[in-house]
């Protein structure tokens, strides 16, 4: 009897010093700083623009910016994009502030969609801050952007699908007025999808959400890993997103940001990612 006890205390223990060990690699794993790199190739982007680079972040949370990300990416792209949950209920004004602003360093055009955890803030004063740091808030609308020969990108943003504020349609009359455009979808929700369709000439979606499930066991998780994939020749990306939801840890699913370059092909395809973490 006694003998049975002393195992029991012992395999006891090296299961908390196993959790112990799981618990602190899963925290390490969600403060890892990531850049994903990547071309995508177009074969309607227009020419005048030649390469177009993408610095996408998503799902930042609680967390805030590292300096090393932004140095990494400063002056180096063209348009900067907050793919939503910027923000959720426990995080402090003052940390979206510190993020908007290394975000504004970058140099390039910030523009922004809102996220399910957004909404948990006080919405107008969020909607303060972003317009104060010089963000473009793409809430169901459209920007356009021009080339000095005349050629249009257009930059389309919904609201989060999960709260049922998403307006594809009105995004889509507004950028209805500019034809034969070449144009980028961002929703903080990637079920967005199943709502893209081939007339709406839509060649890029971003998307974030899923943490890539966050803390996934033997390749299993609640959601899958972010990736990029092509259907109906839409290039369609889901990051696993910056921060952390729920509880500050991760497990195979890193986090991390991008930066797409865009550029003109013969055919639309996806090129390699090459990872770069620090």
């Amino acid at each position: 009897m006694q003998d049975i006890v002393v195992f029991i205390i012992i395999v006891l223990i090296v299961l908390i010093i196993a959790l112990t060990v799981l618990s602190f690699y899963m925290y390490r794993t969600a403060q890892l700083e990531r850049i994903v790199y990547q071309d995508l190739y177009f074969s309607n982007l227009p020419k005048h623009f030649g390469d177009v680079r993408i610095f996408f972040i998503s799902d930042v949370h609680k967390r805030i910016i590292s300096d090393q990300i932004i140095a990494k990416v400063q002056q180096q792209v063209d348009l900067v994009i907050i793919g939503g949950d910027l923000t959720e209920r426990t995080v402090p004004f003052a940390h979206v502030e510190q993020n908007l602003a290394k975000l504004k360093n970058i140099g390039a055009p910030l523009y922004f969609v809102w996220g399910n955890n957004d909404y948990e803030v006080d919405v107008h004063e969020l909607d303060a801050r972003l317009l104060q740091y010089g963000v473009t808030i793409l809430a169901n609308t459209a920007v356009h952007l021009e080339a000095k020969q005349g050629e249009k990108m257009t930059l389309l943003g919904i609201e989060d699908i999960t709260v049922e504020r998403d307006r594809l349609d009105m995004a889509l009359v507004d950028a209805r007025n500019v034809k034969d455009a070449f144009r980028i979808l961002v929703s903080h929700n990637p079920k967005v999808k199943f709502q893209v369709q081939e007339e709406h000439s839509i060649s890029l979606v971003l998307s974030g959400h899923t943490h890539g499930g966050q803390v996934r066991f033997f390749g299993y998780g609640p959601y899958k890993l972010g990736d990029t994939e092509m259907f109906n020749n839409c290039v369609y990306v889901t990051s696993n997103g910056y921060g952390t939801s729920t509880i500050p840890m991760r497990l195979t699913a890193k986090p991390e940001t991008h930066l797409f370059t865009l550029k003109r092909g013969h055919h639309t395809s996806i090129g390699e990612k090459k990872d770069v973490q620090f």
